[in-house]
């Protein structure tokens, strides 16, 4: 599928969508041109029917022809499968299956999933099968019951949830005609498809990443990779890490001081703000005031957290201080910033062997300072850096792509 096209084709349905310029009783703040009565409030039993599935225990194969749908193949998405030498309880297409027993504050609750095909899907027990009705749509329909907060308010946090066929069926909301839950459908299918698209990419750029990691570094013992870039040819040669760079870690001014600290500051790096390779901003900043009680990297430095969670690593994308559960790495001249970031998986499964022998996880200044690792040439380690550069920022593309479409709410339409 096409993603240039796939985004048009969005593009092109956005505009047929209208924002209502008032508040009015009943609809949604987006919908499509030429649709301008109010929707109608509908229990679920008036729109559709409802059957529970069945036990598949003693039909359960691994050659088995039929998909079971239990509550992990729904909060999955389809990816988790069992399979069933028996289709006990048929499911056919464009029937929405729903999860309806879930543990406390649990994920799978309320999921549902339509149904693509016929002949190949049996409904498990505690699982409610849900037939639209010919005037509705089964899109519009699974859009609005896919963990609506009316099914989410049955759990309480503390007991299994077990919502019954009333509970199911008395779900009242407000429904259009027939022909606009058929725009809304299309509408939100092609955004499902658009993420679905990208977060197969993400998948396969990691998948890539991984495998690239795994062979443009040399294995442990060895000095050279299994695929290097081919004007390269000579051994890596082992360093510790103290020899690449300055070491520092980090510290903390005195949250109890208020002048430590200010909103528009320079960046103050702790283990939870650690989300992504390159850092941009963190949830304190330090005040100038604080600066001179800090402990400050440069712009190009690595940070590797120590403490607990060990291995945490990101590259500052300007000068920041950091707390005392982060160890910094300042490369000289002889080493590439992207390079030392790309191969810190080594030096963190190298901290991780280490805390693992001891009661708690924490790798000393010492410790991380006399770790050994292994590197190229400059030339080579910039090649390297560039490469991995380049796919990291292809992940995150994808990645942020897939969440700003998410973003586009069927709460909004609904």
């Amino acid at each position: 599928m096409n993603s240039g096209k796939q985004s048009t084709n969005l593009q092109m349905t956005l505009r047929e969508v209208n924002r209502v310029g008032e508040v009015k009783k009943n609809v949604p703040k987006l919908r499509f041109k030429g649709y301008e009565d109010a929707w109608e409030q509908r229990k679920l039993g008036n729109v559709a029917k409802y059957r529970n599935g069945k036990a598949h225990e003693q039909s359960v194969s691994e050659n088995g022809k039929y998909v079971i749908v239990n509550s992990k193949f729904v909060s999955t998405n389809g990816e988790v499968q069992k399979f069933s030498c028996e289709q006990i309880e048929p499911l056919f297409k464009n029937e929405i299956a729903f999860v309806l027993s879930d543990v406390p504050n649990g994920r799978a609750i309320a999921r549902t999933f339509l149904i693509p095909h016929d002949d190949k899907y049996t409904l498990n027990q505690r699982i409610a099968g849900i037939t639209p009705n010919e005037t509705t749509d089964c899109y519009f329909l699974h859009l609005l019951m896919n963990r609506n907060h009316y099914f989410l308010r049955f759990d309480d946090g503390v007991k299994q949830t077990n919502l019954s066929v009333n509970d199911v069926m008395g779900f009242s909301t407000y429904y259009p005609l027939y022909e606009e839950q058929q725009l809304c459908g299309q509408f939100f299918q092609k955004i499902d498809n658009l993420i679905t698209l990208h977060q197969r990419k993400y998948d396969a750029l990691k998948s890539m990443k991984k495998t690239l990691l795994s062979k443009m570094f040399p294995k442990n013992g060895e000095d050279v990779p299994e695929i290097r870039f081919k004007e390269f040819t000579d051994a890596w040669e082992q360093r510790k890490l103290k020899e690449i760079g300055e070491i520092q870690t980090g510290n903390t001014p005195p949250t109890t001081d208020p002048q430590n600290y200010s909103e528009d500051g320079m960046l103050w790096v702790t283990p939870t703000d650690i989300e992504e390779l390159v850092i941009t901003k963190t949830a304190k900043r330090i005040s100038e005031f604080g600066r001179k009680k800090a402990r400050i990297a440069s712009k190009g430095s690595v940070l590797v957290t120590c403490i607990a969670s060990i291995g945490k690593n990101t590259l500052l994308s300007e000068d920041a201080a950091f707390n005392q559960q982060i160890n910094s790495i300042t490369p000289n001249g002889e080493y590439d910033s992207y390079f030392l970031l790309t191969q810190s998986f080594k030096i963190s499964e190298k901290m991780a062997n280490s805390a693992a022998a001891a009661t708690m996880q924490i790798v000393n200044k010492s410790q991380f300072s006399n770790l050994d690792t292994i590197l190229p040439i400059y030339t080579e380690q910039v090649e390297i850096g560039r490469l991995f550069l380049y796919l990291d920022n292809l992940i995150t593309l994808h990645q942020r792509r897939s969440s700003r479409i998410i973003g586009l709410s069927a709460a909004e339409f609904c």
